[in-house]
């Protein structure tokens, strides 16, 4: 890493030049980030506060609430926090720390949200296999290898990103440190890190939308084949919001990551295209995969009453009791 030392620091862009535009999108960008802390922090509370959410599904809806409010906090906070103070300048460690989290939260996001597709395909197209099939020790592995390989390949991109030489210039066209930002602005050969970066969209991203694809595909042919036409809508209503969700996260992602040397964005579209895969996914994820969901209600729900309960009763020894039994 000793050969970026040409450049020590890096300077991120604004979210907009117009004071007053950049104060707007700052609130609202930390309204979106507020919401996203708040919705997922209900999620994680209830699934493990409550007992009968004890299910692989629920587990998997946990842990990607974790890693939503871990992805959304890599970026939102420090990005307004730099847009309304004007100090735009990150250290190169600090760059390579940012890099590496958001690229490790984006690829456990996509693991993440296979595995839960897969979890769906046991649970309505084999339901008699599924306490054997999602039984905990596999959850447990997936969640684990998921990690482990995210963890991996983010190394990997990083150490390769910081190997190159910046001394183009220290302006980064973003309001986060991101590879392709950083390859623009190298001045070393960067065709390894172009390829690293294809094979690893092929292998880990278009395997993963693939497989999401065929899962949902399967569930609605399933689906299509019950009499209840309720079922079939509320098997429609949940499946092509996620399908949706994946397919905006994925595409926006690829173009960013993808996109030929030739093909050069204003900073603004730019900007607009990574918020699509940096704070959409953990921002919508909360409504499509549990806020929707009837028993994640009931959970909240009771979650909120025995805590006004619990205000109400001021640790009298009747409230004890009650809550005992």
């Amino acid at each position: 890493m000793s050969n970026s030392t040409l450049v020590t620091e890096f300077i991120l862009e604004d979210f907009a030049e117009n004071w007053e535009l950049r104060i707007l999108l700052s609130v609202l960008f930390l309204l979106v980030y507020l919401y996203s802390l708040i919705g997922n922090l209900i999620i994680i509370i209830a699934t493990t506060v409550d007992q009968t959410l004890n299910t692989p599904m629920y587990f998997f809806l946990r842990n990607l609430s974790i890693l939503d409010i871990c992805y959304v906090s890599v970026t939102v906070p420090n990005a307004c926090i730099n847009s309304l103070t004007d100090h735009r300048n990150i250290s190169v460690g600090g760059c390579a720390a940012q890099i590496f989290f958001v690229y490790i939260c984006a690829c456990v996001e996509i693991l993440f949200l296979t595995i839960m597709a897969q979890d769906r395909y046991v649970a309505i197209c084999k339901p008699l296999l599924y306490p054997v099939i999602m039984n905990h020790w596999f959850c447990v592995q997936m969640t684990l290898a998921s990690l482990l390989s995210s963890l991996v390949l983010a190394s990997v991109h990083t150490f390769k990103t910081f190997q190159l030489s910046f001394c183009h210039s220290n302006v980064v066209p973003q309001f986060f440190c991101d590879i392709p930002s950083l390859l623009r602005l190298s001045c070393s050969d960067t065709f390894n890190n172009k390829l690293l970066i294809l094979l690893s969209a092929i292998l880990v991203s278009g395997s993963c939308f693939v497989f999401i694809v065929i899962s949902y595909v399967r569930i609605l042919s399933t689906v299509l084949k019950v009499p209840v036409k309720g079922e079939r809508g509320k098997a429609f209503s949940t499946c092509v919001p996620h399908i949706i969700v994946v397919s905006v996260f994925l595409s926006s992602a690829a173009y960013v990551y993808l996109k030929p040397p030739v093909v050069t964005l204003e900073v603004a579209k730019e900007m607009t295209l990574s918020v699509f895969y940096t704070i959409v996914p953990p921002f919508l994820n909360p409504i499509i995969y549990s806020l929707r969901n009837r028993q994640i209600k009931k959970a909240v729900s009771k979650l909120i009453s025995r805590i006004f309960f619990l205000f109400e009763c001021k640790g009298t020894y009747i409230c004890q009791g009650s809550l005992e039994e």
